[in-house]
């Protein structure tokens, strides 16, 4: 017997049954830690940047709420999902660098680790996006989980 939930006795791939587990509530918390540059941080005014393409940070968030409600079409062993809340705030850390910090919220039989993740993840990629004709110097540094309570376990890094 495989030791991974989603492979089954014939070692084949399979979406873990979650029918027989315990409803409850759900949380997990994601960060993406972005450098931008300073290029790009010093256009930053009243919390927002501008671009020709628009607003970055408001689409960031927006792309990200709209990952975290595709994850289940992303990620081929996730379920789809209830979700009860999303939030995603952006904040400038010091003068090349920002913070992305993105919530999810349910209640439920599984987690949702994997939303967050892209919902951070996402969010990203769009201010990458967004600032990409100003400066390709961006990198996006780290994507990981934060926070997860609910189920058999509690995590707070």
């Amino acid at each position: 017997m495989s030791k991974f939930s989603h492979i089954d006795k014939d070692n084949k791939p399979k979406m873990v049954n979650v029918s027989a587990k315990k409803i409850t509530k759900r949380m997990a918390s994601a960060q993406a830690l972005m450098y931008l540059g300073t290029d790009i941080i010093s256009l930053l005014t009243d919390d927002e940047i501008q671009t020709k393409k628009g607003p970055v940070f408001q689409t960031a968030v927006i792309a990200g709420i709209q990952a975290v409600k595709k994850t289940a079409d992303l990620i081929p062993m996730c379920h789809p999902l209830p979700l009860d809340g999303i939030k995603i705030d952006i904040e400038i850390i010091n003068k090349e660098e920002l913070k992305i910090l993105c919530t999810v919220e349910m209640e439920g039989k599984t987690g949702v680790e994997m939303e967050a993740l892209t919902g951070a993840s996402v969010s990203a990629l769009t201010v990458y996006d967004m600032c990409k004709a100003i400066s390709q110097k961006m990198i996006i540094k780290e994507v990981k989980l934060l926070e997860k309570r609910g189920g058999k376990s509690d995590i707070g890094l």
